[in-house]
């Protein structure tokens, strides 16, 4: 089997990616949007959600999350809301069209990883867990 770990992350970085698409079309959105949509219907629950949470949590820059956060306002799946003690930041509020196709995004997760593990113990897919967030570690310092 090949050694390159870089190679196989690539591989199955498009093909979910690819899949969480043609999945979500249905729905009007991408598969990174609904990620996003679901980070902060979730985490707004606990208290104001900023892009910097959207870039932190996903590993964006800021361009990217700009972009993206753009488009889902402009589908009105989030609004932006300046917060009162710091006018430069703006609070991400799903709105109720988010909230309607969470229901159906989370389906769609949930399948999408169910596909993804199908197979494994749960000592492998512990030990995977494990590996990637070292990787992910190693390529942060």
């Amino acid at each position: 089997m090949e050694k390159d770990c870089g190679l196989w992350i690539n591989v199955l970085s498009h093909k979910l990616k690819k899949r969480m698409n043609a999945d979500m079309q249905s729905l009007g959105i991408t598969g990174v949007q609904s990620r996003i949509m679901h980070y902060i219907l979730v985490k707004c629950a606990d208290g104001p959600v900023f892009q910097r949470d959207v870039e932190n949590a996903f590993g964006l820059s800021r361009s990217t999350a700009t972009g993206i956060l753009q488009l889902m306002e402009k589908n009105s799946l989030i609004l932006r809301k300046s917060v009162a003690s710091d006018a430069r930041l703006k609070s991400l509020i799903p709105t109720e069209k988010a909230a309607q196709l969470d229901v159906q995004v989370g389906e769609c997760l949930r399948r999408a990883e169910q596909c993804l593990t199908q197979g494994l113990s749960d000592a492998q897919l512990a030990m995977f867990l494990e590996t990637a967030a070292r990787m992910s570690d190693n390529l942060d310092g």
